[in-house]
This record gives C-alpha cells, sequence and structure tokens, in this order.
C-alpha cells in the first residue's frame, strides 16, 4: 500500500536528502540537517513548483526503488514501457580519506541508461528562506551556480549545461553525473570522480554493517534500522536527532506538527542503547562528547530536555508563512518550544547513556572519575527533582505533574550512580547514591501503584494511564515478573491499544485526544510481553508492525491504524530504535537458528 512517507533518506553524518519513489529529492537542509531547506517541495504543499531536485523520464510508466545491499546508497530505476530503462544512483559521500573522516555537505547523483535512450529532463530547483526566496543562479562551463545571501550552492556535471539551465528534454545515451554541494571548484572529471566517491562509501557502508552484531531473525530490517540511525547522528558534534524533517503532522489535518532536527537526550539515550547492542559503540563516544559539552555550559547541572546540533546556540520555535506543510497541512514550524519545557527524566537519560563508559573494556579509553563527578552534578539534580511537577516525556504543554516515569528515570540515574561508584572503587560515593535510590524507589511505588487498580498510573495526581510505564522493567526499576508490573502491563493494553496499536495515553493533552498510535510504544508493549513470558503474543504484534514500514523497510513517528499509515517527522530515530531492541529481544539464537531449533 503507497504511503504518504514513502521516502527514502540519503545521508552522510552531516546532510541528508529525502528521496520519494521516482528519486525526485523533495527534502534537503543546508547545509547540516539544522539549517535552511534548500529542497523543501516536502513542506511545500501537495503540487510545489520549487524546492526540489529531479529527473523526469518522459512518458514514465513504472518505477523501483531499493538501497544496495547494506548501504545508504539508493538506486531508483524508471522505465516507460518502450523498452527504455534508466537507473538513478544517489548517495552522500562518506569514507576515510587522508587519515580522517571524509563526509562533505554533498549529494551525488548518477544516471544511467540500461535499455535503449530515455529521453530526460533534469531540474534542480532549489529555494531559500524556508520557502520565501529563489536563489539567483549563474551558469559555467560545467556546472551552476545558486546564489543567495547566506548559502551558494554548486552543481557540476556532465551533462548538458544548457538543457539541465533550460529543463530541456535530452537522450539518456551515456551516463551523467552531478555532483550537489558547495560553491567550491570540482577539477577532476565529473564521472570519474562520482565513479570514486560511490566505490568509496559503499565500501565504508559495507564495513560498517559487517561489524554489527546482529540477531539471527530480522537480520535485514535490524540493518536498516541501523543505518537509519546512523544517518541521524550528526557526527561533528555527537548529537542525534529525533528525525531529520519537521513538521510533518502526527495525525492528517491536525496541527500537532514540531521540528525534530534536534536531540532530544531522552530519544538519545534510546539510540546509544540500541547501537551499542549491535555493537556500534563509536556514536556512544561521540555522544557522551556532545553530553559533556551540555553539562559544561549548563549552570549546577540543569539540563534542558533537547539542544540544537550545536548545544551553546539558541532553538526558539517560531512559524514559517511561505511553505503550506506536508500535503498542505501547516502550520511549518522551525527551532521547539520544548526545549523551555522542564522535564526530569533528563538527568537519568544522561547517566544511563553514560554508564558503559565506565564497563566497556572494547573502548580505548575507559571512562574514570573525571566524568564520574561531572555526571554527580546530574545526580543531585536528578535528587533533587524527582519529586516535583514536570512536563513528562510526552511534553505536555499546557500541564505539569509528578509523572511516574520522570521521577522513576530520577532513580535510575542515582542507581547507575551507585553502580558506576562501586566499580571505580569509591565506597562512600556508592552507599550515598544506593541510599538515595532506596528512598526515592519506596517513594514511588507507595505514591503511584494503585492497589485498586493493580496498576502503576501516570503521575502522583492522576489515575490516567501512559504508555512509559511499559519501561519500568527496561530501566531497572522491578522485574516484568513483578506482579506489580504485570498489572500495568495488563492496564496498559486495556486503556491504550487500538486495533492492535498502542497510543500514548489515554487522556487529552493540549490539542485533544491523539488520533494516532505511537509507534515506539507499541515496541514496548512487545517488549513487555516477551518479558513477561507472552512470546507468541509478542512475535505476532511484532510481525503486524513490521508490515507498516514503508516501501523501504522504515518508518515514521505515528500510525494511523484505520487506514495503516504512517505519519509524523521522518525517519524517526525512536520507532527504529524500537524495532532494533524488539528483534533482538525476540530473535531464536544463532545456534538454535542455524541447527533448526
Amino acid at each position: 500500500m503507497s504511503q504518504p512517507l514513502d521516502l527514502a533518506p540519503v545521508g552522510n553524518g552531516i546532510i541528508a536528502g529525502l528521496f520519494d519513489r521516482q528519486g525526485r529529492c523533495s527534502w534537503l537542509c543546508w547545509p547540516r540537517f539544522d539549517g535552511d531547506p534548500v529542497f523543501s517541495a516536502l513542506l511545500g504543499g501537495k503540487e510545489p513548483e520549487d524546492g526540489f531536485m529531479e529527473c523526469e523520464m518522459v512518458g514514465m510508466a513504472r518505477s523501483h526503488q531499493s538501497y544496495r545491499r547494506n548501504t545508504a546508497v539508493l538506486e531508483t530505476e524508471l522505465e516507460d514501457g518502450k523498452g527504455n530503462r534508466l537507473r538513478i544512483t544517489d548517495f552522500a559521500p562518506r569514507f576515510r580519506r587522508y587519515g580522517r573522516n571524509f563526509r562533505p555537505p554533498m549529494l551525488v547523483r548518477r544516471i544511467e541508461p540500461l535499455s535503449g535512450t530515455p529521453l530526460i529532463r533534469l531540474r534542480i530547483r532549489p529555494r531559500a528562506h524556508w520557502g520565501k526566496d529563489k536563489p539567483v543562479r549563474r551558469s559555467g562551463s560545467n556546472h551552476l551556480r545558486y546564489f543567495s545571501d547566506e548559502n551558494a550552492l554548486r552543481v557540476t556535471t556532465d551533462a548538458p549545461i544548457a538543457c539541465l539551465a533550460e529543463e530541456a528534454p535530452f537522450l539518456l545515451d551515456q551516463p551523467v553525473t552531478l555532483l550537489l554541494g558547495s560553491d567550491e571548484t570540482v577539477t577532476e572529471n565529473a564521472d570519474i570522480l562520482g565513479q570514486d566517491f560511490l566505490r568509496e562509501t559503499e565500501t565504508y557502508w559495507l564495513d560498517w554493517t559487517r561489524g554489527l552484531h546482529l540477531p539471527f531473525e530480522w537480520q535485514e530490517e535490524v540493518i536498516r534500522a541501523a543505518i537509519t540511525l546512523k544517518l541521524c547522528t550528526f557526527e561533528e558534534t555527537g548529537a542525534v536527532v529525533a528525525a531529520l524533517t519537521t513538521s510533518i503532522p502526527e495525525a492528517a489535518d491536525t496541527e500537532r506538527n514540531w521540528d525534530y532536527r534536534y536531540c532530544w537526550l531522552r530519544d538519545a539515550l534510546f539510540t546509544v542503547q540500541a547501537l551499542n547492542r549491535l555493537g556500534a559503540t563509536r556514536t556512544m563516544e561521540e555522544y557522551i562528547r556532545y553530553v559533556t559539552n551540555v553539562v559544561a555550559i549548563s549552570p549546577d547541572g540543569e539540563l534542558k530536555p533537547c539542544y540544537p546540533l550545536v548545544p551553546s546556540l539558541p532553538m526558539p520555535e517560531r512559524i514559517e508563512e511561505a511553505l503550506p506543510g506536508f500535503l498542505g497541512m501547516g502550520p511549518v514550524r522551525v527551532g521547539n518550544q520544548a526545549a523551555e519545557q522542564v522535564q526530569n527524566d533528563v538527568y537519568g537519560s544522561v547517566i544511563m547513556a553514560a554508564a558503559q563508559m565506565f564497563f566497556d573494556q572494547r573502548l580505548p579509553r575507559p571512562a574514570g572519575e573525571a566524568l564520574f563527578h561531572l555526571l554527580e552534578t546530574l545526580g543531585e539534580q536528578a535528587e533533587k527533582r524527582a519529586l516535583t511537577p514536570d512536563a513528562g516525556i510526552w511534553e505536555y504543554r499546557g500541564r505539569e505533574r509528578i509523572h511516574t516515569f520522570s521521577a522513576a528515570m530520577c532513580w535510575a540515574g542515582m542507581a547507575r550512580l551507585a553502580g558506576i561508584a562501586k566499580h571505580l572503587g569509591l565506597p562512600e560515593r556508592a552507599e550515598r547514591w544506593a541510599k538515595a535510590a532506596r528512598e526515592l524507589h519506596a517513594e514511588i511505588c507507595d505514591k503511584t501503584f494503585r492497589p485498586d487498580l493493580n496498576s502503576f498510573v501516570e503521575s502522583f495526581e492522576s489515575d490516567g494511564m501512559d504508555a512509559a510505564l511499559l519501561l519500568l522493567p527496561e530501566i531497572g526499576f522491578l522485574p516484568a515478573t513483578d506482579p506489580r508490573f504485570l498489572g500495568t502491563l495488563d492496564r496498559v493494553g486495556e486503556k491504550l491499544m487500538h486495533k492492535g496499536f498502542l497510543y500514548r495515553y489515554d487522556m487529552a493533552d493540549d490539542f485533544g485526544k491523539p488520533e494516532t498510535a505511537f509507534l515506539v510504544c507499541s515496541f514496548w508493549y512487545v517488549d513487555a510481553l516477551a518479558a513477561a513470558g507472552r512470546l507468541d503474543e509478542a512475535r505476532a504484534m511484532f510481525g503486524e508492525i513490521l508490515s507498516c514500514r514503508n516501501h523501504l523497510g522504515l518508518l515514521a513517528e505515528d500510525l494511523d491504524p484505520k487506514r495503516n499509515q504512517l505519519w509524523g517527522n521522518f525517519p524517526q530515530t525512536y520507532s527504529h530504535v524500537g524495532l532494533i531492541l524488539s528483534a533482538m529481544r525476540l530473535s531464536r539464537s544463532w545456534e538454535h537458528g542455524l541447527w533448526g531449533g
């Protein structure tokens, strides 16, 4: 079934473009994930006239799209029904060169005939200032340049410049290459350079995926999810963005439009955990570098829920009027007001993300007392704030409560500090944090477990349900077989399950009741079922979620269960984290799988 979000990301840890089924690039922020979208057609309404790059095949009848195996190299084949076929290969260069990572802000497009002589028309129509302006174009001997007052793009190509400039059709009788990047002279032959970059980039991704520790089952699904998480990591600073887009609504015709091109400390924790379990620990190291910079600029260790790619920069929320929005469903928001909220779970999130740094012997430099003392400042904030109201994990804009999950995450941070201190041979610090954690644990259980409901509830002030309660065993708060959690699991299913998928909560928020299921919550439910011993139910539900991925196996944030349609920002890191962790929990072992067990 066709999805509104049948899109494919192509990136390299600095930039990322989104391509539709016909190979049109409709989203590309420049010169990094949080920049101005030079290709903005994704938010340009139903029929945008500008803001994209495309190769139109005259008379096209069919298309087929796939990634090259185990890479982020995208291939789109077009045919016209008359024996003419072509292939478009899109990628962002990424490999080792001169002893360092080479990942320029560049997209490479190679178009080659497969049969016959396809008639094509190339269009490159960037925009500037969130769709307001059209850049000035200048032609050169083998390039086009696009200027705005802030950015300059150069397209270097061996395609006919006149045809590219005038968008005139021409016969594709030999391959053509387009290099879209910074306004810098390219001295090499475009075809030779493009093929060289392609070989090196493909080799990089094949080497990276070869190092993953995969489950026996669902390997292709996990590999694609892991590559997608990698594409959402901004490697210059170590930030992990929640998604590559802004303002794709959570449901049709709703104002639940947010900008996700920033680093939520909570989301990043789960991304780091998923990649760690796959053996890709470098993301954790880079993220801890990001977090230590965040803490360094935070007075007394007071953290915001989310930060921009460069954490010292502001990210106020505003609405851009020039773009009508995804399928015309505005508003288009830039920045995120969540940065101004109080969300107390962030302290536990950062400590948990850093904890492995102290214990993992694969790391060249395991963490020591310096990082521990830095984390203690966050532990002090967790202890101080655990039983105070906040906006919660779901970022309610109109109310604050003492949320169970936020308090439990504060407990998790303090419990981890106790374990780290013990590991470092600091018995007094270990006992200090263990005692604080025990006292908080008792308080949370006393105030949020309701014997009359046989369940934990979402906050100290309400008996509502919250899907985040499913994470209590995951963070170590109590075993999945504890009768109190089994009761909670049953009540979550009763209150939040709709047509086989889980919603976030059962109460109205600032915009009314949610209309779509939040996909990561369904993965949490799968994990909780499996941990509780209900494995057949868990595997069946996992299969249903996988069937909702788009044509390339990718997920957004939300799902409309009535229409089986994906909604929300894309690709959503949280959703792909959920896929990875559930697959690893549910898969048969390699030993049993190989021998038919």
